[in-house]
Parts: C-alpha cells; sequence; structure tokens
C-alpha cells in the first residue's frame, strides 16, 4: 500500500437522481433539510437541473464526472449523495459504510463499482465491508462522517448518530488512519450531522467552523492538526456554516491544477479575504443547488465521491 495518497482526486463520481426528495428517514439528526414546501415532483424536477449543472460546470473546469443514474425502485431519496456510502482509494480498495436510515442502505450498488473496475479502466483490489456495524445499531457515514487528510493520513470526524466510535475504529484500522474526534454543534447547541458540513480539508488550505466545536481542548486539537500537517486554515461563522461553506471539495484539473468546488450559496457567504484565499489556491467553481441543499440538507462536496482509484485505462 502506498505510503501516502495524494489529497485530491482527479475524477468524481456523480449519482443523477430518480425520485429525489426531502427523506423523512433523515429528518430527525439532520437539522439542514426539509426546509422545502415543493411537492416531490418538484423536488426531482429541479433537482435534475441542479445535478446537471453542477456536472457540466465540474466538467468545464477539467474533473472527470462519472455519473451513474439512480433507479427508480428502491425508492433512494438521498441517493444524490454517494459519498456516505462509498470511498474509493488509491491502493484499489473501495470501502462501503454503515448507514442510519434503513431507506439510505439500499444507496449500496455493486454495480457502480463493477462499472468502474470492468468498464471505465480503474483497479478494484478489494471490497471493505463495514456495512454489518448496522446489525450493532452503530453507523458511519463515508465522507459525510469523515473527513480525510488521506496525505497525511488522519480523519477528522465529529461524533453523532451518524458517526459512532466503533465503525470509525475499524475503518481507522483497516486502513492505517489516525483519528481526530471531537463534538460539534450548530449555534443552537443541536448536533452537527456530519462532519463534512463544517469543515473541509483541502491540499494546502483547509476551512473549518471552529466556532461549532464547543470544548476548547477539541477545538484547539483540530486546528493544531490542521496546521501542523502544512494547512492554511479559513475560519468559517455560523452564518457560513449554515451556507454550506463547509461543504466544499478541492479537486484536480486534467492538467494537475487544483480546483475548489461548492454551492453559489457557499460562495455567496464568504467574505473578500476568504474568497482570495480561495482563489490563491486554485481556481473555484460554484453551481446553484438551492432545491437540493433544501431539501436534503447536503450540499456539493455530500454529492461527489471522489475516485482515487489507480486508473490502467
Amino acid at each position: 500500500m502506498p505510503a501516502n495518497e495524494a489529497q485530491l482526486a482527479s475524477a468524481v463520481l456523480m449519482i443523477r437522481p430518480a425520485r429525489f426528495e426531502s427523506n423523512p428517514m433523515t429528518a430527525a439528526s439532520n437539522l439542514f433539510q426539509g426546509k422545502t414546501s415543493a411537492s416531490a415532483e418538484e423536488q426531482q424536477t429541479q433537482a435534475l437541473l441542479e445535478f446537471d449543472g453542477l456536472a457540466a460546470i465540474l466538467r468545464d473546469a477539467g474533473v472527470t464526472v462519472i455519473v451513474a443514474d439512480d433507479t427508480e425502485e428502491p425508492h433512494t431519496p438521498d441517493s444524490i449523495f454517494p459519498n456516505n456510502w462509498v470511498s474509493f482509494h488509491a491502493d484499489g480498495r473501495v470501502v462501503l459504510y454503515p448507514m442510519e436510515a434503513p431507506n439510505r442502505r439500499t444507496e449500496r450498488r455493486a454495480d457502480i463499482i463493477a462499472r468502474l473496475d470492468n468498464e471505465l479502466g480503474y483497479q478494484v483490489t478489494e471490497i471493505v465491508d463495514l456495512s454489518a456495524h448496522e446489525d450493532a445499531g452503530h453507523y458511519l457515514e463515508g465522507t459525510g462522517s469523515m473527513v480525510l487528510d488521506r496525505h497525511n493520513k488522519v480523519a477528522y470526524a465529529c461524533l453523532s448518530t451518524r458517526t459512532q466510535l466503533d465503525p470509525l475504529g475499524d475503518f481507522a484500522q483497516r486502513m492505517d488512519y489516525e483519528v481526530v474526534a471531537f463534538d460539534a454543534v450548530d449555534r443552537n447547541g443541536v448536533p452537527i450531522y456530519h462532519t463534512n458540513v463544517l469543515m473541509n480539508v483541502g491540499e494546502a488550505v483547509a476551512v473549518v467552523c471552529d466556532a461549532a466545536i464547543p470544548d476548547e481542548e477539541q477545538r484547539a486539537a483540530v486546528l493544531a492538526s490542521l496546521r501542523n500537517s502544512g494547512h492554511e486554515v479559513i475560519r468559517l461563522s455560523f452564518d457560513q456554516l449554515d451556507a454550506f461553506a463547509g461543504n466544499m471539495l478541492e479537486l484536480r484539473d486534467a492538467n494537475g491544477g487544483r480546483v475548489v468546488a461548492m454551492s453559489t450559496t457557499a460562495w455567496d457567504s464568504l467574505n473578500t479575504e476568504q474568497r482570495q484565499m480561495l482563489q490563491d489556491n486554485g481556481a473555484v467553481v460554484h453551481a446553484p443547488i438551492d432545491n437540493i441543499e433544501r431539501s436534503a440538507g447536503g450540499s456539493v462536496r455530500c454529492m461527489l465521491a471522489e475516485v482515487h482509484l489507480p486508473n490502467l485505462g
């Protein structure tokens, strides 16, 4: 296994939704979702437009976008967020994750992994299946639950009903990661459901809403870990957290340059200094996905599963 994985992927998997809507099975733990009065049909129609727009913007920026179509049955309203059920690694391993909501567990699709391996030239060497933790009621929802510093082998994780220590430790042991676990809450003191809502780690720049980490020692440990690994840190406010500014993702374009992808809502929330820091770091692209954000409580980073697998094509 390579000692260090590149932090940035040049390819992403996206799932084009078939029956997108706000998921009632995830509403209790995700207070970012359900902020819409649109019908299920309207949510799906708008989500398709937003999905296609984001995919086009990423391709125009030089990122390889692999699209798989969701299926009508079983009904998976959150399938647009594949990073929660799968992660792809540079040694050829594919990790499958335990999901809290029963209707999210059927998002895990062997046919998509087989297509990457058999049709698209990527090498899959092993499936690391952590989904059995569901039997014990323990969950770890992929790179939603964990923000991975792949190069330095550090997994940042804010604990919640969807991010629990047993599967987190299992991942860390199998994949040789150090864990930086902490508690994080929104401005009202409610636990934040996924770590990638409040932070992102790029190659040289990290963003984090450290105000959401109430414990001073935990907050200091997160900031120290980011800085000690060589990252310049952009600190976000609660308003920017609510605008999904933490849910950005840094990628690699076809020419080796950096691309920072986020929603237009997130970009609009940033101040001039923060924007300049990101633009100095790489090309910034953003897409309007307001309906997806309001309905499902996730943003651009949630829609992208980075493909780090070796490409033999």
